[in-house]
């Protein structure tokens, strides 16, 4: 269990993975028709990493950019806490886009850079989502999108 409790929302698909826990999102990335992906990649960040942004932030929202042009991408959720801890989870149609992802020249070299830098160890899972339903406030009464 981890000792990072405190975790902000961080993004949906239209806010840069970067953005303070007090910035407005668009909300969690929408249910889709199953089947599709989740990339569910989780880091602790360095303690010098933590103090100073050594440019994460912006090649964060740069990423955030660049992943929209993957075919079969669907959004990403992401959330960091105060203690350094993250969790982005980042949705595909299928495993090709994440396969282009993978192969993605800026995304490669931000991954080194990241591995030197930015992270004391992170982990990638991809699953397979087999169901898939989201929830909504209406003005005035909740909708279930079963």
């Amino acid at each position: 269990m981890s000792d990072h409790r405190i975790a902000p929302v961080g993004v949906s698909v239209d806010a840069p993975a970067s953005a303070p826990a007090s910035a407005p999102v668009d909300g969690p990335v929408a249910a889709h028709e199953p089947p599709y992906y989740a990339v569910v990649f989780t880091s602790l960040r360095t303690e010098a990493a933590g103090d100073a942004d050594d440019g994460y932030d912006r090649t964060a929202e740069r990423l955030g950019e660049l992943v929209k042009d993957i075919p079969g991408f669907l959004g990403e959720d992401s959330a960091r806490t105060p203690g350094g801890l993250g969790v982005t989870v980042a949705y595909f149609r299928d495993l090709a886009g994440i396969e282009a992802w993978r192969r993605h020249e800026e995304h490669r070299a931000a991954k080194a850079y990241g591995r030197e830098h930015w992270y004391e160890r992170y982990s990638l899972h991809i699953a397979r989502v087999e169901h898939s339903r989201g929830f909504e406030r209406a003005v005035g009464r909740g909708v279930s999108h079963d």
